[in-house]
This record gives C-alpha cells, structure tokens and sequence, in this order.
C-alpha cells in the first residue's frame, strides 16, 4: 500500500475517485492509504486542487471533484438557512409538509375524517362456556378478552351498529379511515378511540394499560403512516396513557383521566407535547377500577359537556364551571353509554338509542342528537365514541 501525505489548504477539498469518496479536512494533515495507480491518481487529482482550487485538471476521466471555500459555504448557506417559523402545527406547514391539516383544536368542531374498524370474526374467540362464578361476564384472563353477558356475541347485530353509525357519518361527509388489520383474536380492536388521541398537526399514540390491548399501538401507527398523520409523540418507558381517558374541554384545556388505565407518567409525556401548544392539561382521578372519562364527559357543544356528575370529582365540576363550561346532566337511570356518544358538529352529536330522557335534556340546551342502535356492541366494553377516533375537526 502506497502512503501518500499532503497538507489541505484552508478549504475542504473532496474527490470521488473509482467510486472511493475522498477529503482533505480543513487545515489538517491527510494520510492517504491507497495502493498503485489509484494512490498516484489521488494525489494528482488533490495536489491539483492545492495548486488551482478552482480546477480538476490533474484528476482522472470520471473522477467527481468539488472544493468549498468558507466564504462559499457562507454564502450558499445563507440562502438555505433554518426556519423554525411558520410552526409545524400551522396550515401552511401541515400541508406543505404532510399534504394536509391535521388533527383538531377542540373535540366539538365539525367532524371530518374519523378512524374505525368494523367488529368481524375476532368476535369468535368469546366462548360461552367461560363465564364468570361472581358477574354476568364471559372472561378468559389467558386468553386476554371478557364479554358482558352470559351469551356469545351476536355478531350480526354488533355489525348492524357499527353499519348504521358508518352511515350516520357518511351521510354528514366524513370521510373514515380503516384501521389496519389487527390481531386475530383482538375483540376489542373496534374501540379506536383508546390507541390515540389527535392534537393540532398530528397524533400522540398511546400505551395501553392491560395486557389484552398491547399492540393495538403498532396497528394504529402503522395506519397513522400509511394515511400520512404526523405522530407527535408515542407514550413509552412506564407510561401508560389511553385516548378514552383524554379530552379537549377547549382549545387551551384538556383533561385526563388518572387511574389503571392511565398514570401519571403517562399524563407527564402528554403534557410535554399539550404545553408548546398553549393547552393545559387537568387530572381527574378515576374511581376504583374505572377506566376512561368518556363515561362521564363528553364535549357537545363550544362550553357545553354531556356529563355524569355522580362520577366526576367535586374538584373537577368547579373547575369546569370556573372554565364557563356547562354541565348537561345524563339521565341517573341511562348512564355511562348515553354520556359516550360522538359530536358531529357544534350542537350535534350521535347517541345510542334508548336514552330519551338524556336525549331531551340535550334538546333543551339546544344539542340535536341522531340516535342508533348499538347495545350488542356495549357488551364487548364501550360505546359509539368509543368506536370513533377523529383525526381531522374543523376549527368552528
């Protein structure tokens, strides 16, 4: 092997010669290790750029030279230097970037692009045979599943529920985006909305808190890519953070559910991603073993909440009222799945049947409501917003 010494000027000088990507650092000594013809050709080609800068004629044919002088790479620099402004966030950016806006300001503005999954055959692995000694409840803790009832799924009246509420959307001009394919036996891949929450510009994937539902955060990641949805942030390390456990009250304040589902540490990294945006983030302690807050609020209108009042802390109902948020208190006798319904637009939402009275206590606020059937699908754990996770509102 030929050593071949030389000394670079007070510029960078590079060359490609036989394909072997070459530099002489600024102002610094440069041992060449190269054997024969090519140790001859390189030392040629940069005694040529020591000598005449500006020139390749002592390189060979085919040999890629440039040279960048400081003043240069000031000057060309110049014109491409770093922007942090417009924001990520920003109309502009968002489509300039990822081809359109994404995500939503607050949850009541009108709905325009949610992601689903239809319930289908994962639905068979419940097994009537496994029902529980104490409760009216299917479970297998092996096979990481339960089912309330005592009878298998009706799968057909389940789909019948989810078609109608499709339909319900469709007919008001969202556009639904599918869910990529999920684990075989995953019967609660259906409940989109707990993968993520949307946020102004993109997603934050969450980190699921059972066992039985880890790994939905690589299906929605991998249909968060494919749709083109910037990720934000994904929950990690200790952190376990669930989207039914999230709210936006308004576009400066959110909440979060604190309980199994969802912990501090997973509340502390979504934090991290809310400040820069302006919004703060509330806690609300869950009770016992519950799971998410969209069983006892949901946003339906600018300043008004869908609300049950039995199951929220009284710290937590004067902060609301401190944000000018009013309260729509749910019928006692209808509940958790009357509260979990899905708000299409400002004074609009998507509600289960057989929650009349909640349904008039909307009305009179000034809040329509489409009802649907969809108790079949309560049985497997959640509810219509359960079932909807939106990625794009309208700011209105």
């Amino acid at each position: 092997m030929g050593v071949d010494r030389c000394h670079a000027p007070p510029f960078l000088a590079s060359a490609v010669v036989d394909g072997i990507s070459l530099a002489m650092p600024v102002g610094q000594e440069t041992r060449l290790n190269l054997a024969g013809d090519l140790a001859n050709r390189t030392e040629r080609c940069f005694y040529t750029l020591r000598s005449r800068p500006w020139t390749r004629s002592g390189c060979g044919k085919g040999d890629a030279v440039s040279v960048w002088t400081e003043e240069g790479f000031e000057v060309v620099h110049q014109q491409f230097h770093g922007q942090a402004m417009p924001a990520f966030e920003s109309d502009d950016m968002q489509t300039h970037v990822w081809g359109r806006r994404w995500g939503v300001f607050n949850d009541v503005g009108t709905l325009k692009v949610v992601l689903m999954h239809r319930p289908g055959d994962e639905l068979n692995v419940v097994d009537e045979r496994l029902r529980h000694p104490d409760v009216p409840a299917l479970v297998d803790p092996e096979a990481r599943w339960y089912f309330w009832g005592e009878r298998a799924p009706d799968l057909a009246a389940m789909q019948r529920g989810h078609d109608a509420l499709t339909q319900v959307l469709r007919e008001h001009g969202v556009e639904i985006v599918w869910l990529d394919d999920s684990r075989p036996d995953d019967i609660n891949a259906m409940f989109t909305r707990d993968m993520m929450v949307s946020l102004p510009g993109g997603a934050i994937v969450g980190r699921m808190g059972p066992l039985m539902r880890r790994g939905q955060e690589l299906n929605v990641y991998r249909t968060l890519a494919r749709i083109g949805m910037p990720v934000l942030r994904t929950v990690a390390g200790a952190g376990t953070f669930e989207g039914g456990g999230f709210a936006l009250l308004d576009e400066t304040h959110a909440v979060c559910a604190i309980g199994h589902r969802g912990n501090e540490e997973g509340a502390r990294q979504v934090e991290e991603v809310l400040r820069p945006l302006g919004i703060e983030l509330l806690r609300v302690p869950c009770r016992g073993w519950g799971c998410h807050i969209d069983g006892e609020l949901v946003m339906v209108d600018h300043k008004t909440a869908l609300i049950d009042p039995t199951h929220l802390p009284y710290g937590f109902l004067q902060q609301l009222d401190a944000l000018g948020i009013r309260g729509v208190h749910v019928d006692p006798g209808e509940g958790a799945f009357a509260v979990n319904c899905l708000t299409l637009r400002p004074g609009l939402v998507v509600i289960a049947e057989g929650n009349e009275r909640t349904r008039e206590r909307l009305r009179k606020v000034g809040v329509d409501s489409i009802a649907i059937p969809y108790a079949e699908n309560h049985k497997n754990g959640g509810g219509i917003h359960c079932s909807t996770m939106p990625l794009v509102r309208e700011r209105d």
